[in-house]
């Protein structure tokens, strides 16, 4: 396991499996625990995170912020060798996807997180014209450069804009939808209120919605 904190409340994990290797598809997300799971018993309290890649040891990697209990006991609790369990994967997120051109991913925060899971799997060159809109509270919490850089590199079509919320505000639904073009496909992933006030600003300006996909199990 490795244990970083990049800055105030953002947390990243590498979880590395003591038996057999990880399998998960891009988007998806698993149930994480602290307690440990008695097979007799039934699934003790858990989280659920998007994972948001692998590294080349294997291991998987999570970013969340610290908000609420769990994720405050998690920043508590965790340290190096500590067995956690997890139960994965679930989650559709970019299964059967209608059309792969003109995709518009919408993130506010760590709700980049299932992103880049895409954005970085050789799947992602088969998009065409894909853009990312992604907002942060400043710059020191975009600790996502580097991703974004690779999948550039993947698909060179790809294109993010960044907005920083002490800087430019809130991301705004309303100016996103007007730069894309008719039969996008939208996905949300960020706070509850974001993705619910982006959905319906969506539906109610016409987009049906088998081309609206939120990232939300919370």
């Amino acid at each position: 396991m490795e244990i970083q904190n990049p800055v105030d409340t953002l947390y990243v994990l590498k979880l590395r499996s003591k038996g057999r290797p990880f399998k998960f598809l891009p988007g998806q997300f698993l149930h994480l625990s602290l307690d440990e799971y008695d097979p007799s018993n039934s699934w003790p309290e858990s989280r659920c995170y998007s994972i948001q890649g692998q590294d080349r040891s294997g291991s998987i990697i999570l970013t969340f912020s610290i908000k609420g209990r769990f994720t405050s006991r998690i920043a508590k609790e965790l340290t190096i060798g500590k067995t956690l369990w997890l139960k994965m994967p679930y989650g559709s997120l970019f299964q059967d996807i209608p059309d792969k051109s003109g995709c518009v991913f919408i993130a506010g925060g760590t709700g980049i997180t299932p992103f880049l899971s895409l954005f970085t799997h050789e799947s992602f060159k088969l998009f065409q014209k894909p853009t990312l809109y992604a907002g942060f509270r400043s710059a020191e919490y975009n600790i996502y450069g580097t991703y974004l850089s690779d999948a550039k590199i993947i698909n060179p079509e790809f294109e993010s804009r960044i907005f920083y919320e002490d800087l430019e505000g809130m991301l705004d639904i309303e100016s996103i939808f007007q730069k894309q073009p008719e039969g996008a496909t939208y996905f949300l992933s960020g706070p509850p209120v974001m993705i619910k006030n982006f959905r319906n600003f969506l539906v109610e300006n016409g987009v049906n919605t088998e081309r609206i996909r939120t990232d939300e199990w919370e």
